[in-house]
């Protein structure tokens, strides 16, 4: 107790340049556990049991090549496909381009049912967006943003297609990630392109999650030699090659990662260093005082500890609680499902904190604590 009495008083001795020192590393520790949760985001999107049985088709160029949506049907051919529908990313903006979410054009007759997770609020609503050929559903939360009601005229302009779509909101949905998005149909978007017949992406229901592999294999191989070759990859892989559009995102989060925690590493560092060499003087009366060089060390790498610790895991609480409280998916337009920081996110910044500590101080306190009492009452003038 003597000793953890010593080591607090003087960790908050001088109360600004600690208080300076905890915000700086929490702040550091609050960016790196958000790029952390940002990663995980993208990387290990939530599923749900019914996307075990899904995959999805794509051109095998890019994701921005399109496929004749003739394709529907030969997949629906292969052994082992429960049911298939085209889906078309729309990249439209409503009213303004600040409010963006997702929207998608999906064939209205089958999207419910291959999409089993997303609920409806009442069949009447699910009939309407099937009948309706400007029918359209919008999630939960969309509605709520913009304070949409059932029977409500939205029109989305399309920046990639360059037209605009007329809809008509038939039901709320909710489930599955669709709290956020906005669907309608299929054949509908297909008229505004004077009947192109073009579709971005097809989503293949499978009878068994055990067909998945079959599969796949069989509608890359029948259409390997066509004008657009396909890719089929499961559904998590297909929102991380979606992510991937936007650049090496790994890449450049962990070298941001990396850039703050040397950042942070220096300025503990520094404040560490400017402690000690202050206390030289102290040092001198604790050794004269019996305090051996093992025990001055311990102590003042234990109130760098404190000092960082109090920093990392503030920073890393205060990031869990506020992402905690704020509704990703809505700020995201639909592209974050969930952005949760963990709590082995709050150990890995206490560990980050610990290794700051560690680092930034071990060396200026273990010459500080070999300095011969003279030389150190001699450099403190006393």
């Amino acid at each position: 107790m003597k000793f953890l009495r010593i080591i607090f008083r003087n960790a908050f001795r001088n109360k600004r340049r600690t208080i300076l020192t905890i915000l700086s590393i929490g702040m550091s520790l609050f960016l790196i556990s958000t790029l952390r949760t940002l990663l995980t985001s993208l990387e290990s999107p939530p599923l749900t049991p019914e996307s075990a049985k899904r995959v999805v088709t794509r051109h095998q160029t890019s994701l921005g090549a399109m496929m004749p949506v003739s394709y529907r049907e030969k997949i629906k051919s292969v052994p082992g496909v429960d049911d298939v529908t085209a889906t078309q990313w729309f990249g439209g903006v409503y009213k303004d381009p600040s409010f963006f979410f997702a929207q998608f054009a999906v064939d209205a007759d089958r999207f419910l049912e291959i999409y089993a997770e997303a609920r409806v609020q009442s069949p009447d609503q699910a009939g309407c967006f099937k009948r309706e050929r400007t029918g359209a559903l919008a999630g939960v939360k969309l509605a709520k943003r913009f304070d949409w009601k059932v029977g409500d005229t939205v029109t989305i302009d399309s920046q990639i297609f360059s037209v605009k779509a007329e809809t008509r909101i038939c039901g709320l949905v909710d489930g599955g990630g669709s709290e956020a998005t906005y669907y309608f149909h299929y054949d509908y978007f297909n008229e505004l392109l004077n009947n192109a017949g073009v579709a971005g992406t097809f989503t293949v229901k499978a009878k068994s999650p055990d067909d998945l592999t079959a599969i796949s294999t069989a509608i890359d191989d029948m259409f390997r030699n066509s004008t657009a070759p396909t890719k089929t990859e499961t559904e998590s892989a297909f929102i991380l090659g979606f992510a991937s559009m936007w650049g090496d995102v790994r890449t450049l989060i962990v070298s941001i990662s990396t850039i703050v925690l040397f950042t942070v590493v220096l300025v503990a560092a520094n404040t560490m260093a400017m402690s000690i060499r202050e206390r030289t003087g102290e040092i001198a009366i604790l050794k004269t005082l019996g305090f051996s060089p093992g025990s001055v060390l311990s102590m003042m790498v234990a109130e760098s500890v404190v000092i960082a610790a109090s920093g990392g895991l503030g920073g890393a609480l205060a990031a869990k609680f506020i992402f905690g409280s704020v509704d990703m998916q809505m700020l995201s337009g639909g592209f974050l499902q969930g952005f949760f920081v963990q709590w082995s996110t709050v150990l890995m910044s206490l560990g980050i904190a610990l290794i700051v500590a560690l680092t930034s101080t071990t060396f200026p306190a273990w010459s500080a604590s070999r300095i011969p009492i003279a030389e150190a009452v001699r450099r403190r003038g006393e």
